[in-house]
C-alpha cells in the first residue's frame, strides 16, 4: 500500500482518482501473489475500488499482449473478479 499511495503521490492522483484496479495473479511468488491480491481486496471492501485479476494466459488469442491492452481485452474475454486459481512459481 506504500508504494501503490507514493506512486499516487508522485502523479498528483489520490486513491479518489482510481475507479478499478487490474491484478496480474501469475506467474509469481506466492507471497507476493498474496500480498498483492489482498490489498486490491481491501481497496474494493474501503474505497469500493473495483478490480479484475488476470494472467496473460487468460489472453488466448491475442499475440504480444502489452499491460496497456488489459482493460480492453479483460471486456473482450470477460474476465472478472478472479482471485481463485492463481498461478505460483516455487
Amino acid at each position: 500500500m506504500v508504494l501503490i499511495d507514493e506512486f499516487l503521490k508522485n502523479n498528483k492522483y489520490s486513491l479518489d482518482d482510481v475507479s478499478v484496479n487490474y491484478v496480474n495473479r501469475g506467474p509469481g511468488s506466492f507471497a507476493g501473489i498474496r500480498n498483492s491480491l489482498s490489498t486490491i481486496k481491501a481497496l474494493f471492501l474501503t474505497k469500493n475500488i473495483d478490480y479484475y485479476c488476470f494472467s496473460f494466459k487468460d489472453f488466448k488469442e491475442s499475440e504480444n499482449t502489452d499491460y496497456v491492452d488489459v482493460p480492453q481485452l479483460c471486456k473482450k474475454y470477460k474476465i472478472k473478479k478472479n482471485l481463485i486459481n492463481p498461478i505460483y512459481l516455487s
